[in-house]
């Protein structure tokens, strides 16, 4: 397709939905743990009525919520957040990341973070949007005036200290700037991080000591400026590098590596192992892939590389071992599946994991014939999955820990799925140590829920 034809994203299990609902009581099958206690928010991309957004990341953000309690299902509702986009308040482009553009004025259709007792939804060219827990929208969070850049859609939580690691890009210098925030959402250290060109940084890694950036070879483009939809794509002269940074370090402590080409929309963990070594496992794409699913949503390839012969690979799970003391660099695939969505148990951010769960989708590379829910064991290697009905598309599996936590997988997975040929979802609850039983509860949502990005589980008790 072309930029020019209808949208992918506008039919079938990524199609917007046209309104705000709200059910109550909803219908469960099988039992739901009674410690899930809390709500489950989802945010992504959902364009309002008539308005065409140029790319599948730019349509305004809808938050879909349920509440869970004592076993039963309370409520569904969608809202929109509320930024002055949604009222058809556009910023000049020509400085995007400006802070007379879209800093306050964005989109906001990418994560949920709770932090600090906040709800915030996330977008990475613009300002935090504060919600409150029946999805109101509250506005803008700029951390009391200490924030000056945008903030990423994928910050990372101690999950020790509640300390906030997090960073800002734009297209013009300083490109990254790295922010740290108390657990009391304090910014208590900010530094410029030297890049050679404004590349899309949407995701990055924590482990115990150290902060890793990826400096990745999808790069803003002046010459798409103008033109609908998001002015990245890959480029072939950008050298691909993984930095390593001390936490809380400036720019002269990053340590670059150089790495294969390629691209990761997101990672699933980093950790330092028992010899020292940065292991980083994200999903990952060659050019050709990247160009394939980029395209797809309405994005811009590369020629050079798009209509070269380079076989397709993309939405792999990678991982890298980066040597800090020979300064050399292992990496290979860990799977050839195609799959995306990566999550951890949030316990174990920053140190070692042995599980990784994903989901794979038609969205990728259209190869994917058999939708599923996927654990990885990084111990065993064994892949194993929950694969869906025919016509279910699963979204991002969300672990949630059980009230024993008796081991890293001890819990539960939640999954909003949606039927790509009626009007109808569910959310899933799997147990995380045993996938492929099949869902412990379901509950039934009174219609279909667009195939989306990312979200929070956030328990009463927090």
């Amino acid at each position: 397709m072309t930029t020019v034809d209808r949208p992918a994203y506008f039919d079938g299990f990524m199609a917007p939905v046209p309104d705000e609902i709200e059910a109550v009581d909803l219908e469960v099958t099988g039992t739901l743990p009674p410690e899930l206690t809390g709500r489950y928010f989802r945010n992504g991309a959902n364009p309002l009525p008539g308005t065409y957004p140029g790319h599948n990341f730019m349509g305004q953000g809808m938050l879909h919520g349920i509440r869970l309690e004592n076993g039963r299902a309370g409520w569904y509702r969608n809202r929109w957040v509320r930024t002055p986009m949604l009222d058809g308040v556009h910023p000049d482009m020509g400085d995007p990341f400006g802070p007379n553009g879209i800093m306050r004025n964005n989109s906001s259709n990418t994560s949920v973070l709770h932090h600090n007792g906040r709800i915030l939804s996330l977008v990475e060219n613009g300002f935090p949007t504060e919600v409150a827990p029946d999805l109101t929208t509250v506005g803008p969070f700029d951390f009391g005036g200490r924030l000056r850049t945008a903030m990423t859609a994928h910050p990372k939580v101690d999950p020790v200290t509640g300390e906030l690691h997090f960073f800002g890009y734009g297209m013009r210098p300083p490109f990254v700037t790295y922010h740290v925030a108390t657990a009391d959402s304090e910014i208590v250290h900010s530094a410029d991080i030297e890049v050679p060109a404004p590349t899309m940084m949407h995701d990055f890694a924590i482990t115990e000591h150290h902060v890793v950036w990826l400096d990745l070879p999808v790069v803003f483009d002046f010459d798409l400026i103008r033109t609908p939809g998001l002015p990245f794509r890959w480029s072939d002269r950008h050298r691909p590098r993984i930095g390593v940074m001390p936490r809380h370090g400036t720019s002269a402590d990053v340590r670059w590596f150089d790495v294969q080409p390629g691209y990761a929309f997101h990672v699933g963990n980093a950790f330092e192992d028992a010899h020292g070594r940065v292991v980083l496992d994200a999903v990952a794409y060659n050019a050709s892939g990247f160009n394939e699913i980029w395209t797809g949503l309405g994005g811009y390839a590369d020629l050079s590389t798009a209509l070269s012969n380079t076989p397709t690979l993309g939405g792999n799970l990678y991982r890298w071992t980066l040597d800090l003391a020979t300064g050399t660099v292992t990496e290979a695939p860990v799977d050839d599946l195609p799959v995306e969505f990566p999550t951890v148990n949030d316990t174990r951010t920053g140190v070692g994991h042995r599980y990784v769960y994903a989901v794979s989708t038609p969205l990728l590379l259209d190869s994917v014939r058999r939708p599923s829910i996927v654990k990885y064991d990084s111990t065993t290697g064994e892949r194993r999955s929950h694969v869906l009905a025919d016509g279910w598309i699963p979204g991002e599996a969300e672990f949630v820990p059980a009230a024993d936590d008796t081991g890293e997988d001890s819990g539960w997975l939640l999954s909003i799925v949606s039927n790509e040929r009626a009007d109808t979802a569910e959310l899933l609850v799997l147990d995380a140590s045993d996938v492929t039983a099949g869902p412990v509860a379901s509950v039934r949502l009174p219609r279909r829920v667009p195939s989306g990005f990312h979200g929070a589980w956030i328990a009463d008790e927090a």
